[in-house]
């Protein structure tokens, strides 16, 4: 574990410049051969061959989306984390896939909307309202806003919502194949001006998560603890959850429900850097990036020529290594019982 802050900053820089590297990975591999020299002379002398514009409207874009939307993920499954307590615990747990999903059905079905652009903002609109309507649940009842009570609304509006979903889909053939390959997750396709109508709040959103780490701690340290120190932690809460929606929303508005990102990088952060989350959630933001750049170069080879939907890919290797937190959690509890 890193413990002191140089070697934090130092470890952060590093990554930083893995991350680097791996978006450059991400415009050279693939099925179109190309090397370094063909994407340094994209950029500086573009002739518009077939291989300068698979580097410049494919790869660039799909590289940057894939950074952005694993760090994204990342975070906001860390900030579910520490919200909820619960170490399993993701952006799926406020109903985020699930609202993106059926208004994106809903969209298909009854407004004949086919436009990707168009998906981006149904998308980021279903995430919010969902997430919303599980906030509100979540805070009914004396307590206020519990971490079971949100847990438990997320996990019934998400089932709802679902349901939904795979109902209009079941009734409406004809609109499965337009909503497919979004259903599924993936960086592969979109363009950067969907990354850059997002863009913004992601950014505002990581930089609030950001200053948001010491308020964090003091929180996770309990709820009694957290309001005898002064801290108002129904507005911390709440700026949370909004966190949540800006980062996770914009993900899945860009990329569609990619799985299981939100889910082990926290837990790769905190094995790096401890539980302060000032530094977990810089550490995610970046960590996400180059596992979702990796998982996607590797989406590329199985199938060869075909793809694979990089949310496929996640979830083959994030449902192992849920068993793996979820089967440590029991047995945690089965010996302090």
């Amino acid at each position: 574990m890193l413990s002191s802050f140089t070697t934090r900053l130092v470890g952060l820089i590093g990554g930083s410049i893995v991350l680097t590297i791996c978006i450059g990975l991400s415009i050279i591999l693939g099925y179109t051969d190309t090397n370094v020299r063909a994407v340094i002379d994209t950029f500086q002398h573009f002739s518009g061959s077939n291989t300068q514009l698979v580097i410049k409207n494919v790869r660039l874009p799909r590289a940057l989306i894939g950074a952005s939307v694993g760090g994204c993920l990342a975070v906001a499954g860390a900030l579910m984390q520490a919200l909820t307590k619960n170490p399993l615990a993701s952006p799926d747990i406020m109903g985020v896939n699930a609202g993106a999903g059926l208004f994106i059905v809903v969209a298909v079905i009854f407004f004949s909307v086919s436009s990707l652009h168009s998906f981006t903002w149904i998308a980021f609109l279903g995430a919010a309202i969902a997430s919303f309507i599980v906030y509100c649940l979540g805070s009914l009842g004396k307590d206020g806003l519990t971490p079971m009570k949100m847990t438990l609304a997320g996990a019934a509006i998400a089932a709802m919502f679902g349901s939904l979903t795979q109902g209009l889909l079941v009734i409406n053939e004809s609109s499965l194949d337009q909503v497919l390959f979004w259903l599924a997750g993936s960086v592969q396709g979109r363009k950067l001006e969907i990354l850059f109508a997002v863009l913004p709040y992601m950014i505002f959103a990581l930089a609030c998560s950001f200053l948001l780490g010491k308020q964090i701690n003091i929180l996770v340290m309990g709820e009694k603890l957290a309001k005898g120190l002064g801290q108002r932690t129904g507005m911390v809460k709440l700026l949370m959850s909004l966190m949540v929606v800006l980062l996770a929303g914009g993900a899945v508005a860009v990329a569609g429900p990619i799985s299981f990102v939100g889910v082990m990088i926290p837990h790769v952060a905190r094995w790096l850097v401890g539980n302060d989350h000032r530094w977990v959630l810089p550490y995610c933001s970046v960590l996400g990036g180059i596992f979702l750049i990796i998982a996607d170069i590797g989406a590329r080879y199985i199938l060869m020529p075909e793809e694979v939907p990089v949310g496929v890919l996640t979830a083959f290797i994030g449902v192992p290594f849920f068993i793996y937190i979820a089967r440590k959690k029991v047995l945690r509890c089965d010996v302090k019982g």
